[in-house]
């Protein structure tokens, strides 16, 4: 899976500085004073085709001893979990003792740990690193987190200890086998879902939201294949999430919906779509993962109770109307059966491949449905496409002025070759690439239509004053 990378150390040494600087982002508030970050963010970020989470914890050892009790609970958490742990110290302030107490603490955890020297911009490298030496954490990197300076190189010695990503993808050889990732709210009933698969009590059952921690990989056999399911900790609101253990339990959910290839979405029939229930597609679709949408608890729901709940979802959800709906019972069985066929054809979905001929066949009978609109007086011209990827289906689009194609084109071109495919349950990305000008930085070459006009130029000249 994804690697996650925790970022521990005391307040004020830049920690949320470098997570906005791997994140590419603003999303850690940065202040002079200590004390702004108090609860754990997560982000993503990319060292060239490698992915890998982030996690941004609270200063460890604060001033006020009630709250930095919670905050260092937190951040130490976040170390637990994490594959690696990135001890962030500030390299003009020096070692300290609580450097010297968060560093023995890390290596009783026994994670591994890489020690960065923060804001050591124009610093000597050597006394730098002496001086922090003395924490055993090993060879120090001296970085900053304001200007990016030596942070591409402490990620690369980060990575080299983690196992080799597929160069093509970037990512981590899949597993062969089906993997499926059950997701929803607290108590929607993923757990008692996936005991109803295995056919035994394998997983706890409670009516207490919060009760699957951690991601949990199930090994099962499912009308005759083999495949993996993946049961997830229950995704709240972030206002109703307190306990540290359940904070990271976001992040392993979110790492099971990349492991995945489909995402089973468990929808609780007997409260309907939440906003939450939103925002847990909305993850499984940025990521590009097929879908089925699972309504559990639907046994005491009557016909119209469930026409009403399919209009909700429709409505609530939108954005992933190509996913499946199905209604079950996962406490008496009722509708499993159809749930993972339906989750099987979305499989096949995910990771189905067209020939270039095929693709551009049914580029040419899109467009001339539905010709792209005019921009700039000039329409672009779409010439073939072949696919560039699974997971989801990728189709690139090769041709001239693609570029300023506008998103609702780009969504018609995206469900129009859904629908031409015969694909059930999963997204379509479409990436478009610009024919080059040959002509392109040649400002002493002709066009072939300038060179034409010249010519016509020149015989009416011919003809006026003769040759």
């Amino acid at each position: 899976m994804t690697p996650v990378i925790a970022l521990l150390g005391r307040p004020n040494v830049g920690k949320s500085t470098l997570f906005n600087r791997l994140t590419r982002s603003r999303d850690a508030l940065v202040a002079d004073f200590p004390g702004v970050t108090r609860d754990r963010l997560v982000g993503t970020g990319r060292l060239g085709e490698r992915p890998f989470w982030v996690v941004d914890t609270g200063g460890l050892l604060g001033e006020d001893p009630e709250l930095s009790g919670k905050v260092s609970a937190q951040a130490l958490a976040a170390a637990r979990e994490a594959d690696a742990v990135v001890l962030v110290v500030d390299g003009r302030g020096g070692l300290t003792a609580d450097d010297r107490t968060i560093a023995n603490t890390l290596r009783g955890l026994g994670q591994p740990v890489w020690l960065a020297v923060n804001k050591a911009e124009h610093l000597d490298v050597e006394l730098v690193r002496a001086d922090f030496f003395e924490l055993g954490l090993g060879q120090p990197w001296p970085i900053s987190s304001a200007h990016g300076h030596g942070v591409a190189e402490l990620l690369e010695a980060v990575f080299a200890s983690f196992p080799e990503a597929d160069q093509a993808t970037g990512e981590e050889q899949a597993d062969p086998r089906p993997v499926f990732a059950v997701v929803g709210r607290p108590n929607a009933g993923k757990s008692t879902l996936i005991n109803r698969l295995l056919g035994e009590e394998r997983l706890i059952e409670s009516p207490l939201p919060g009760t699957t921690r951690d991601c949990v990989q199930v090994p099962v056999t499912i009308d005759g294949i083999d495949c993996v399911l993946l049961d997830t900790a229950g995704l709240r609101r972030r206002a109703q999430v307190h306990e540290p253990i359940e904070k990271f339990s976001v992040v392993k959910t979110l790492q099971a919906i990349d492991q995945a290839q489909v995402v089973i979405l468990v929808l609780d029939g007997a409260l309907g779509v939440s906003e939450q229930d939103a925002h847990i597609a909305g993850q499984a679709l940025a990521r590009g993962r097929g879908m089925v949408l699972a309504v559990n608890k639907s046994d005491t729901l009557d016909a119209a109770a469930r026409l009403a709940l399919r209009l909700e979802i429709q409505r609530r959800l939108p954005f992933v109307n190509f996913a499946p709906i199905e209604f079950i019972s996962a406490k008496n069985g009722r509708g499993v059966k159809a749930l993972t066929k339906a989750a099987f054809v979305v499989q096949h979905s995910a990771i189905a491949r067209a020939p270039t001929s095929e693709l551009t066949r049914l580029l040419e009978t899109i467009v001339a449905r539905n010709p792209p609109p005019m921009s700039a007086g000039r329409r672009a011209k779409l010439r073939y496409a072949h696919q560039g990827g699974h997971t989801p289906p990728t189709i690139v689009i090769h041709g001239t002025q693609v570029a300023s194609l506008p998103p609702n084109y780009l969504r018609y071109l995206e469900n129009s070759f859904r629908e031409a495919l015969g694909l059930i349950g999963t997204p379509v990305r479409i990436v478009t690439k610009q024919g080059e000008n040959p002509y392109a930085g040649r400002a002493n070459v002709l066009t072939p239509s300038q060179l034409e006009r010249k010519h016509r130029a020149r015989r009416r000249g011919r003809k006026l004053f003769g040759d």
